[in-house]
């Protein structure tokens, strides 16, 4: 057992940075990441028509570099209702903007160069990825990642394994002003960071992987990786999680379920405090998208990646054990 946490710790937290970067200069992406067909594998979300009528638009965005979805693997989630009643309806869209259903994920793989992952159920996600990732080719995996730590460790080891470009962010990362802060360009360095956004739980997943990821995500933008440890204070309705960064700061999510609230916060700065701007949409992660597809180079690494569901398991064993702090160390 320590031996492993000890590979954990080690190996993907602290060195997946290093080995993927050497990833996206192998031969196997060289030769197999460099094209334009791109794959989804799950049509249970309204991501995957929204990012094929982008890419798929008679006047694409130049900045999506030409890239278009050819093929398509409708199955998500057979379990949870609101996502496997949505398959028909997504499959037909997106069969409409010129993209072949294929009846297998391998039928995907042979058509493309890249893929979009985009089935919501996060305990299917390793599953998939057994599949996918022996083929080398790059791939984005929409939120959530997976349903569990130990599904998201497995990953990682593939990944590494094949040699597999892997990228996983919410679109809430790219909200207006909020790189801007974070790089320091607003109110200096950042001190402390509150956001706040929906958190509607599934069951089967830990609390905040299912919907609260997206002002957790928002939250990481502004303060960086580092937390160490979280807890959770909770109602019916609200939960409020407070992260200590191994410098001292402090940096909380609310996290609403009765309330639609919209997703915000504030950075608190040295030369002041700024609230984050307008949220834009998905387009601007689908650009990032695509740049990582072009180079195989996360824009966001997977150590920060694995910390963010980190915090949020740590969140939900706090709420669980009634507030108490857990530390991310404990999580891994």
């Amino acid at each position: 057992m320590g031996t492993r946490r000890n590979f954990v710790g080690t190996t993907l937290l602290a060195g997946l940075g290093l080995g993927l970067t050497e990833v996206a200069g192998s031969p196997l992406f060289s030769m197999m990441g460099k094209g334009k067909r791109v794959g989804i594998i799950g049509l249970d979300t309204s991501h995957a028509p929204a990012f094929t009528k982008m890419l798929n638009a008679d006047e694409p965005n130049p900045d999506l570099m030409g890239y278009r979805v050819v093929a398509a693997y409708p199955w998500g989630s057979k379990d949870i209702e609101s996502s496997r009643d949505r398959i028909p309806k997504f499959t037909e869209e997106v069969a409409a903007m010129g993209v072949h259903i294929a009846k297998s994920i391998d039928e995907v793989m042979d058509q493309v160069d890249v893929v979009l992952l985009e089935t919501h159920d996060g305990n299917l996600r390793l599953k998939q990825a057994k599949k996918i990732l022996k083929y080398g080719k790059p791939v984005f995996m929409d939120t959530p990642f997976a349903a569990s730590m130990a599904d998201i460790k497995a990953i990682v080891e593939l990944s590494e394994k094949y040699g597999t470009p892997i990228f996983s962010t919410s679109s809430l990362r790219y909200t207006d002003k909020a790189t801007e802060i974070a790089e320091g360009k607003v109110v200096g360095k950042v001190m402390g960071a509150n956001t706040y956004g929906p958190a509607n739980t599934e069951p089967s997943h830990p609390d905040l992987f299912w919907y609260g990821i997206h002002g957790v995500e928002l939250l990481y933008t502004l303060m960086g990786t580092g937390c160490v440890a979280v807890s959770c204070i909770s109602s019916d309705a609200t939960e409020v999680v407070t992260g200590v960064w191994k410098d001292g700061r402090l940096g909380t999510f609310r996290g609403e379920r009765q309330r639609d609230i919209g997703f915000g916060g504030m950075a608190l700065g040295e030369s002041g405090n700024a609230l984050i701007g307008e949220y834009k949409g998905y387009a601007p992660l689908l650009v990032k998208i695509i740049a990582f597809f072009e180079t195989g180079i996360a824009p966001v690494s997977l150590r920060e990646t694995m910390e963010i569901y980190a915090f949020m398991q740590a969140a939900h064993d706090s709420k669980r054990l009634g507030g108490k702090q857990i530390p991310l160390e404990r999580v891994y």
